[in-house]
Parts: C-alpha cells; sequence; structure tokens
C-alpha cells in the first residue's frame, strides 16, 4: 500500500454562521467540527495530515494541537489555492492524498477508508467521493463516460436540463495522486466570475492529459453535509445524536427517550445502565454498567463508576465511585472525588473536595476544599467555610465523625476521627478524636416575655 496523506481544508471565516466564531469550531455534539474530522481521519493511519488554516488559525491550531501540521492561507482565493498551501509539506510525497473539508463533521472513517481503497485499486489518478440525492439542485452533477470513469464535473449553473437530471452529486471530498495533484495546482486558473481557483478544475485537467478520474459512490450521503449556516449545523447536531445514541443502544445502554437525550461524541457508557430523558452528557464523560443517569442531569468531563445512580443534578470535572446515589439537585463542581457508597442528596454542593467512602451530605450542605472521610455524616446545613474574601482553607473531617445539623466548620480546621459535632455549632478550633464539640450560645428562654412586652406597649 502506497503512503497516504490528508489535506483538511478550514480556513474559511464562514460568513452565512452571522457568528463571531470561526466556522469550524462550531461544535456538533459538543466537539467543534473540524475536530470531529481530524478524529475520524486520525483513525486511518495516514503519514500525514495538514490542516489549511487562515481565519481564525490559533484558534484552530489550539484546538487540534500536534493532531495535525498546518499549512496558512492568508488569504482565502478558492479550495485549490487553499490546498496548494500544503505543497512544503506534501509536494515531493508519493502516494495518496485525501482532501476534506473541514465543516463535514459528519464523515466517518469507514467511508474515507473506503474511498481510498477504490482510488488505489482502479488506479485512477483522482477520484471523488459522490452521493444520490432526489433533489440535486445546485450540486455540481457527476457525468460518468461508458466506462463508468467520471468524465466531467458539471456545477448546476452550467448544467444541460440533460445533466440536469443527473442525481449523483459531486460531494466535495476527493482523493489524489499527490504528485499529480499539486502538479495540476500550477495549472489552474482563476479566470472565473469569482476570481478563485477551484479544485474541481484539477480534475479537468487531469482528463485532458488522459488521466483516469474515478468517482466512488458513498451509500451513506448524509455523511457528506458540509455546515455552512445554522439551519446546516443543526441538521448534523440531528444526525449526529442520532447515530451516537444508536451506537450506545446498540452496545446494551437504555435510552428512554432518545430525541431528548444528548451524549458527546467522546462519552463512553456500560451495559445495563438506563439514561432518562433531559440527561445531557459533555465531554469525556465515562459512566459504568448498571447507572441510572437523569431525568435531567448533566454530566461534564467526568467518570462515574458502576451501579450509581444521579438524579436531577449537574456533575462537572469530577470522579464519582461505585454504588454512589446523587441527587436530586445536587451540583459537584470541578476537581471533586466522591467514593463508593456515598449518598449526596437535594441541593447539596460539593465543590474541589474528597468525599469519603460510605459518607453522607443528604441535603442542604455546601462542601468546598474539604477532606470528608470515610462513613462520615454531615446533617443538614453543615457547611464548610472556606473563603475569608481573599484566600481558600480546607477543612479536614476524619472518619467515622459526625457533623450535626446546621454546623459551620469554619477552615482551616480538623475535625478529628469519630468525633462529634453538636447541631448549630461553629467550630473554629480542631476537634480531638472521639470528643464532642458543642459551639453555641447557652439557650435562655424568658417566660412571659411576650405578655410583658404588650403591657409596656399598651401602659
Amino acid at each position: 500500500m502506497s503512503k497516504r496523506f490528508a489535506v483538511i481544508l478550514a480556513a474559511g471565516q464562514g460568513t452565512r454562521m452571522k457568528s463571531k466564531l470561526y466556522k469550524v469550531l462550531h461544535p456538533v455534539c459538543g466537539k467543534p467540527m473540524v475536530q470531529h474530522v481530524v478524529d475520524q481521519v486520525s483513525r486511518l493511519g495516514l503519514e500525514q495530515i495538514v490542516t489549511i488554516v487562515g481565519h481564525g488559525a490559533d484558534l484552530v491550531k489550539q484546538q487540534l494541537g500536534e493532531q495535525s501540521e498546518f499549512a496558512l492561507q492568508a488569504e482565502q482565493l478558492g479550495t485549490a489555492h487553499a490546498v496548494a498551501q500544503a505543497a512544503d509539506l506534501l509536494a515531493q510525497q508519493e502516494g495518496t492524498t485525501l482532501v476534506i473539508c473541514g465543516d463535514t463533521p459528519l464523515i466517518t472513517t469507514e467511508t474515507m477508508a473506503a474511498l481510498l481503497e477504490h482510488h488505489e485499486a482502479t488506479g485512477a489518478k483522482a477520484t471523488v467521493l459522490t452521493g444520490r440525492i432526489e433533489d440535486p439542485t445546485g450540486y455540481g452533477r457527476i457525468v460518468r463516460d461508458s466506462e463508468g470513469h467520471v468524465a466531467k464535473i458539471v456545477e448546476h449553473k452550467d448544467a444541460s436540463e440533460q445533466e440536469r437530471q443527473i442525481r449523483e452529486i459531486n460531494t466535495g471530498t476527493y482523493c489524489f495522486d499527490n504528485k499529480a495533484l499539486f502538479a495540476s495546482l500550477q495549472k489552474v486558473s482563476n479566470d472565473n466570475v469569482q476570481g478563485e481557483y477551484y479544485l474541481p478544475d484539477v480534475i479537468e485537467i487531469l482528463k485532458k492529459e488522459g488521466h483516469i478520474v474515478s468517482g466512488y459512490q458513498t451509500a451513506q450521503f448524509e455523511e457528506t453535509l458540509g455546515v455552512n449556516d445554522r439551519v446546516a449545523l443543526s441538521q448534523a447536531e440531528a444526525i449526529m445524536k442520532k447515530r451516537i445514541n444508536r451506537k450506545h443502544m446498540v452496545n446494551g445502554v437504555t435510552i428512554v427517550d432518545p430525541e431528548n437525550t444528548y451524549i458527546s461524541a467522546d462519552a463512553v457508557i456500560g451495559s445495563d445502565t438506563v439514561i432518562y430523558p433531559g440527561t445531557m452528557l459533555e465531554g469525556a464523560v465515562t459512566i459504568g454498567s448498571d447507572c441510572v443517569i437523569g431525568p435531567h442531569t448533566v454530566i461534564k468531563d467526568s467518570e462515574i463508576g458502576s451501579k450509581t445512580v444521579i438524579r436531577q443534578s449537574t456533575v462537572h470535572d469530577s470522579t464519582i465511585g461505585d454504588d454512589a446515589a446523587v441527587g436530586p439537585f445536587a451540583h459537584i463542581r470541578p476537581d471533586s472525588v466522591l467514593g463508593n457508597e456515598v449518598r449526596v442528596g437535594n441541593f447539596v454542593e460539593i465543590k474541589k473536595s474528597v468525599f469519603g467512602n460510605g459518607s453522607k451530605a443528604s441535603h442542604l450542605s455546601y462542601v468546598g476544599d474539604a477532606e470528608i472521610g470515610a462513613k462520615v455524616n454531615l446533617g443538614c446545613g453543615s457547611i464548610t467555610v472556606n473563603y475569608d474574601g481573599k484566600n481558600k482553607f480546607k477543612t479536614i473531617v476524619e472518619d467515622g465523625a459526625f457533623i450535626g445539623c446546621n454546623s459551620n466548620l469554619v477552615a482551616p480546621v480538623k475535625v478529628g476521627e469519630g468525633a462529634y459535632v453538636a447541631a448549630g455549632s461553629t467550630i473554629t478550633e480542631d476537634v480531638p478524636a472521639n470528643a464532642l464539640s458543642i459551639a453555641r450560645a447557652r439557650q435562655t428562654t424568658k417566660e412571659n416575655y411576650v405578655e410583658n412586652m404588650m403591657n409596656k406597649k399598651n401602659s
């Protein structure tokens, strides 16, 4: 097999998006479009991937990092001009080059691999990825010769009435013999209304030189959808969402209402987990087996163990162990680690804290910048007072401690193993192991206070 390369076109601003965000960085199911493309291309095991950047170049480079090399198209003068910017990196290479747009987030590794294999099997100098649709209005038509090779690509506005009846269209994805591609790019003219250099002109140049140009028709036309505006973006989102949800259901995940469940492309979910409506799994989420997630739960960039239940809650950048219960209406903020068999109930917020195995905060508590040991009970209204207006301080509660309702633990402070804090206490000093700490004013009761007060008012 010859060497293989890819050029990804990602230089356009995307004016029809009407956005400050560059087109290829608009997310589909939580991931930028160009990242979807590069992730799929990367699975082909190519020698080099070159992304052509222009508008928002630094942001695109930051997004893709070391997954790609980059070439700058400082002035957008058409698709052929864009590919030509990769000459310094690729022009001298022998092999096959895949050219694909960065705004086609639905394209799959399987389709690109089939295109490459077809191209190399036919010995063509170029191969066009084509699709067949019922209404091809606006698309370039694929005109084939008697041998089934591509004779030409005719744009809709230039097509004859007979050619407009053709349903096979150009998707804008190509394979080329690499050296033939860069040699032909030097011959492309900008003698057209837009004054731009168009990549399909390479097809015409190769045909005139007597080379074979092939066409590979994909059965999955929806994969070729190019996103140029918000309408197409929503279409891509719907297709990707359906694809992702189906994959998980086939793998043994129950999704009660797929139309109202949103799962990122990078999520991993174990079998026999049940996902209820309104759930959003964003970014790199890993969920174990036999879990119950939702309804109306958001989990982002987090790892969830097996047999854990999370209902009507939010979890960000955190880890939750096995057989845990979170919610309803809990908020697990970044850098939190919840152990196995923890119980975090309604209106509990945990931030940047470790919550040990078997510990409980059943309701109305805030735990921030804390280390909570195993089998600790935080009563209703327990608060770690971690911020003095300038700095954050740590609270440590050791194994088996019991914190009574409505207690304030003013950090930095430590409650020892097995210690008790009486309800209503404000703890400002360390509590030794197995001790009871009471830090509240003594109750004073004044008999007949209300009657005496009223008598004074009326006198």
